[in-house]
């Protein structure tokens, strides 16, 4: 059985290839992913289908570029800390961003239970305008 460490490099790696089965089948079903309160587009989606429909696909829609480049993994047993940065490029401003971020993962069974996001929204809309 996979570490809870190892659970979250394989869902970066979904998300970098945009392979949704696998990241549905790291996910538990009741999932709650919880973005950061003023993120674009941000909300708390319930199930992994959820998250990859209305966070995902829509990045797509919006952003030519977006990428979250993980500086740190720090493992805390049940829960694991990603600090990282994103950074993307608006698809009708062209105008690029750079934003710290932290995220948080609550595993429980081998799969990914809760997300939160921790990010200055603020350079991520400046770069919407």
């Amino acid at each position: 059985m996979k570490t809870n460490l190892q659970i979250v490099h394989d869902l970066y790696k979904a998300f970098r290839e945009k392979d949704y089965d696998a990241f549905i089948a790291l996910c538990a079903r009741d999932l709650e992913w919880v973005q950061n309160e003023g993120f674009p587009r941000g909300a708390t989606w319930h199930g992994p289908q959820a998250v990859v429909d209305g966070v995902f696909r829509t990045f797509d829609d919006t952003w030519e570029d977006w990428k979250y480049e993980v500086e740190r993994y720090l493992d805390a047993g049940n829960s694991i800390v990603v600090v990282g940065r994103y950074r993307g490029r608006h698809r009708l401003t062209g105008k690029t961003f750079n934003s710290p971020a932290a995220h948080l993962y609550d595993l429980t069974g081998g799969r990914v239970q809760r997300f939160r996001q921790f990010t200055d929204t603020k350079v991520i809309w400046d770069a919407m305008e």
